[in-house]
């Protein structure tokens, strides 16, 4: 069997470029101004500051990580190259970033400028990814696991239609997991290629899999950071998957099943026997969902999925339909599930719309993915080729296989004219189109991405862009509405693409295939204060909580600072912490009709975003429900990917997000001051629990 994935070795970068020390001066005497009355800082504290550092410290790593790839590039490629030359742009792109003007995804606060992406290249770095499973499961299995185990997130097909038998397991190898994420994705292909034919990776026997190098729970992950799950998410995502490849050899699955029914006012679980067909769209989905569960239950960052499938493919419609199949209760939440139309058989798929409608009324799935106008379009209406067939799993970026891409956003309400906006831009475009530079450690990731040089330059805090309203101190935007805003965004697209343009001529590559987006933006947006992406708020005023362990170094300096705790209902050892939050004068999304929801969603993809914008459209089940299917007759054929919602409140005790009015605001924003950590030692930094759209449960 061949493993040479994990045998590929790329060459670590060896420059460095330095800030000069009054630039660096300049910063650490600045005082940063994060989001939401303290929220922002917190969330940076918990989610993207190494070994304890400051937000002037991140800013300063960052700038140097980002210019010492750039430098390598043209070291290497021997182009002409003076530090004194890039120290004036990249001490005005450091302030810029300071002032959250811009800013890198959270894994570029996260892994930027570390030995970690020095030494094993540019994986961490990027948002998102996709792979197409026809040619081969168990290549594109792997290389899922390896990406979200890097914190990448991955959209991946349902197109995979092989075969698999039931190996002799009486006549097995013994395979000593080694403690690595290497060691991890080894472990899966030899599972899967017991099973399987794989053409990239072969056959081999039944795996009897030794778990005793993998470190204990708890001790820390060296290079990544975080800290170790212990062998128990591997050891359970190998038991669920040799159990889906047992039942699709067969093409039959028989299991139990976990329920819960509703007794009085309670919720009481229920065994439920499982019998029926199993077949390829149902595997592939539980394998790789399976995988998404074991990355996340081992402590590595948030890991994101979308599985994508037919239209007319009723295994993968139904396969959130958990009356149906209870048994996925326990992993179907790892995807988003979205149908990707397309434009053959004389627009065939466009003729489920109705079908979708009713499905989406119902539970709010699945997505949609018009492929037409991803491979057609830039800008709708702007002709551009495009070879993606794949989607990341918030549906912003459009995808070949095995491709990667970074996203960098700038923040409208954090700019105080168009002028330094349109600065921001340059600085995001820079960033992004630097770390599409670094090679990965996968050669085929690297052979798209040379072709491609796919980025994408986001924007966040529409809404309140819209409104009118600043973060700053001084607006000089002046009125805002919709119709200026369609100039700015005309001219935001022209200055990414032509700065990409030039970026690309002076490094000797080719310019990037798509250059802009809108993302649904998750914990990254609450430290700059903005709102998410396109979506309006839940209400001006909202409790914003944060889910904290007991026995985190940062819960001190909260506890001291006074804001309002209590223990987590659902998880032990884990404090819930309570912030008041104020968006501005922007209106609720729920006094924003889906079809102004939809309306802006495309003026941003006509006027902007060249690769997909991110949006969730909600609406009201009872009184907009009729006019769903028209929303999205009218809609999909302009647009590239959405998603819609039914509003449902916040839902349940301690929810991310709780609507209160301003009284309630301004009794929770008076009870407690702005923590100090100047004094915290040993935090180590965790992901986001769950994201989806533009809500992340903190």
């Amino acid at each position: 069997m061949s493993s040479n994935n994990t045998k590929f070795t790329i060459q670590p970068v060896m420059q460095r470029f330095s800030l000069l020390d009054n630039t660096k001066s300049d910063i650490n005497n600045l005082i940063p101004k994060f989001g939401f009355n303290g929220l922002g800082e917190v969330v940076f504290r918990r989610t993207y500051s190494r070994d304890n550092e400051s937000w002037n410290d991140v800013v300063v790593r960052v700038v140097e990580g980002v210019m010492s790839i750039h430098k390598e590039h043209f070291t290497r490629a021997s182009l002409e190259w003076n530090d004194d030359e890039w120290q004036p742009f990249a001490k005005e792109m450091a302030l810029s970033l300071f002032h959250m003007e811009w800013l890198p995804p959270g894994r570029g606060l996260w892994m930027m400028g570390t030995q970690f992406t020095y030494d094993r290249g540019s994986t961490a770095l990027n948002n998102c990814s996709a792979t197409d499973t026809k040619n081969d499961l168990v290549h594109s299995a792997e290389w899922t696991m390896d990406c979200l185990m890097n914190g990448v997130g991955v959209g991946f097909s349902t197109h995979w239609r092989g075969s698999a038998s039931v190996p002799n397991k009486e006549d097995y190898e013994t395979f000593i997991i080694p403690d690595s994420r290497e060691g991890w994705v080894e472990s899966l292909i030899k599972l899967m290629c017991s099973y399987i034919d794989s053409p990239k990776h072969g056959k081999n026997k039944f795996p009897k899999f030794d778990y005793s190098q993998i470190r204990e729970k708890g001790l820390p992950i060296n290079g990544f950071g975080g800290t170790a799950s212990g062998p128990e998410p591997l050891q359970k995502m190998h038991e669920r998957i040799e159990g889906y490849l047992d039942a699709f050899s067969i093409r039959k699955l028989e299991t139990t099943a976990t329920t819960y029914k509703q007794v009085g006012d309670e919720w009481k679980p229920e065994q439920v026997e499982v019998s029926k067909e199993y077949g390829h769209s149902r595997l592939i989905a539980d394998i790789f969902n399976s995988i998404g569960a074991c990355v996340v239950a081992g402590n590595v960052r948030r890991s994101a999925e979308i599985a994508l499938g037919d239209v007319e493919d009723q295994e993968f419609i139904n396969l959130k339909n958990y009356e149906l199949n209870p048994e996925r209760g326990e992993i179907g939440w790892m995807s988003n599930n979205s149908v990707v139309l397309r434009a053959d058989q004389d627009y065939e798929d466009f003729g489920y719309i109705p079908d979708m409608a009713k499905r989406i009324v119902d539970n709010g799935e699945p997505g949609m993915i018009n492929l037409y106008n991803i491979q057609k379009y830039a800008r709708y209406g702007k002709e551009k080729h495009d070879d993606a067939t794949l989607v990341n799993p918030c549906g912003e970026i459009s995808l070949e296989n095995f491709e990667l891409c970074n996203l960098a956003e700038v923040f409208p309400p954090r700019c105080k004219n168009k002028t330094d906006f349109y600065k921001a831009l340059k600085f995001a475009t820079f960033y992004a189109s630097t770390v599409s530079l670094l090679p990965t450690h996968r050669p085929e990731t690297n052979a798209i991405i040379a072709k491609n040089r796919r980025i994408g330059v986001s924007i966040s805090g529409i809404a309140q862009w819209a409104s009118g309203e600043s973060i700053v101190d001084t607006n000089e935007w002046g009125e805002m509405n919709y119709t200026k805003m369609t100039t700015y965004l005309r001219q935001g697209y022209k200055i990414v693409k032509d700065y990409n343009a030039e970026f690309a001529k002076m490094a000797g590559v080719p310019a990037a295939v798509r250059v802009t987006t809108v993302k649904p933006s998750g914990s990254i947006s609450l430290l700059a204060g903005v709102t998410p992406g396109v979506h309006y708020p839940v209400s001006r005023y909202a409790i914003r909580r944060m889910r904290i362990g007991k026995d985190s170094p940062l819960v001190p300096s909260l506890v001291a600072a006074g804001i309002p705790h209590e223990d987590d209902t659902y998880s032990d050892n884990t404090l819930v912490f309570s912030f008041a939050i104020d968006h501005g004068n922007v209106r609720p999304c729920e006094q924003v009709s889906p079809w102004e929801q939809f309306s802006v969603v495309a003026m941003l993809q006509r006027c902007y975003a060249d690769n997909c914008v991110s949006a969730t459209i909600y609406f009201d089940k009872e009184k907009d429900a009729p006019d769903v299917e028209k929303m999205l007759a009218m809609y999909i054929p302009i647009l590239k990917s959405v998603s819609m919602l039914p509003h449902s409140g916040h839902g349940y005790v301690q929810a991310p997000y709780e609507p209160i009015d301003e009284e309630k605001y301004i009794a929770l924003k008076d009870s407690y001051t702005l923590p100090k950590f100047d004094k915290v030692s040993g935090n180590v930094p965790v992901g986001s629990k769950f994201c989806s759209g533009d809500t992340c449960e903190l």
